[in-house]
């Protein structure tokens, strides 16, 4: 860490770089100061920091948009159950609340199966179900939304700072709803998310909450998808901490900027979130829960 702060406070006075250019000379400063174990993978997870900061900006050509502002509360349950040496059962129960607290967003739930390929990588392959509320005032019916999903995970410890890096794939079966019933058809799209996040210590107590940054990019791919190929940036900034040996938690502020399947309709949603995190280990030979870095539990 030492050696980055000095390479990057080198750069900026030799030269007038731009923010990203600044970081992307610190990030990479990061990496010579690693061994070679692992360095790979971290160029790869510093590429998709900077492909999850310019997508958005690619996605905001539109010359007539309609942007609508929401105010949310989203809460979660995410947890993994260590069965095995090798793998893990997630399961993760999300509810998010729209006006605040006032109207109903969505419920969602999800399940799946993952594989320890390493200490710090896994795999995963699993089922999701979301009840989305209605879109409109007036209407009263919730549509359904199916999910398979795989899933990709890498972390690094670095000192005292927790890097992740996600990617996810989804195959997501969405009911089209008209005059608040559902009309039959579905709209079948192929998501892709790339999800970068780092903690670190800002406290000097040793248990003190971790701040958390996050930046996840989501794509659709399909031929239903036709305006939106960018579906939505994701940008959390919160602290993390732990309640007991078997629950954590962060708490804090996500960004949510979405484009909307019409192409010119965007929703901007504050997002005040809490996820619960919970750790349960079913294995006769006990593990150490701090291998455990399931932090990143959005629907």
């Amino acid at each position: 860490m030492v050696c980055f702060l000095r390479g990057a406070e080198s750069y900026a006075r030799e030269r007038k770089y731009s923010l990203k250019s600044r970081i992307a000379e610190g990030s990479f400063a990061i990496i010579n100061c690693m061994s070679m174990h692992n360095r790979w993978l971290l160029r790869h997870i510093i590429f998709a920091i900077f492909l999850t900061i310019s997508i958005p900006s690619f996605a905001q050509t539109s010359t007539q948009k309609n942007v609508q502002t929401n105010y949310q509360v989203w809460i979660s349950a995410n947890t993994v159950s260590r069965v095995s040496k090798k793998w893990d059962v997630l399961a993760d129960f999300h509810i998010r609340r729209n006006e605040f607290l006032n109207e109903p967003g969505f419920y969602f739930v999800r399940f799946g199966a993952q594989y320890w390929l390493k200490d710090n990588i896994t795999v995963a392959l699993g089922y999701a179900h979301m009840w989305n509320a209605p879109e409109f005032e007036d209407w009263k019916t919730f549509s359904n939304e199916n999910r398979i999903y795989q899933q990709f995970q890498f972390s690094h410890k670095l000192n005292k700072t927790s890097l992740l890096f996600r990617l996810r794939n989804e195959q997501r079966k969405i009911q089209i709803m008209q005059a608040d019933t559902f009309s039959g058809n579905y709209r079948n799209t192929d998501r892709v998310r790339i999800l970068v996040s780092v903690n670190f210590p800002v406290f000097r107590k040793p248990n003190a909450p971790e701040l958390l940054i996050a930046n996840e990019v989501l794509m659709n791919f399909g031929k239903d998808v036709v305006y939106n190929t960018f579906d939505q940036n994701r940008s959390t900034i919160a602290l993390k901490g732990k309640i007991n040996a078997r629950w954590s938690y962060d708490v804090g502020y996500m960004l949510v900027f979405q484009q909307k399947p019409p192409g010119t309709d965007y929703l901007v949603n504050h997002t005040l979130r809490l996820f619960f995190y919970g750790f349960f280990n079913f294995r006769k030979s006990k593990i150490d829960s701090e291998n455990i870095q399931q932090i990143s539990g959005e629907e």
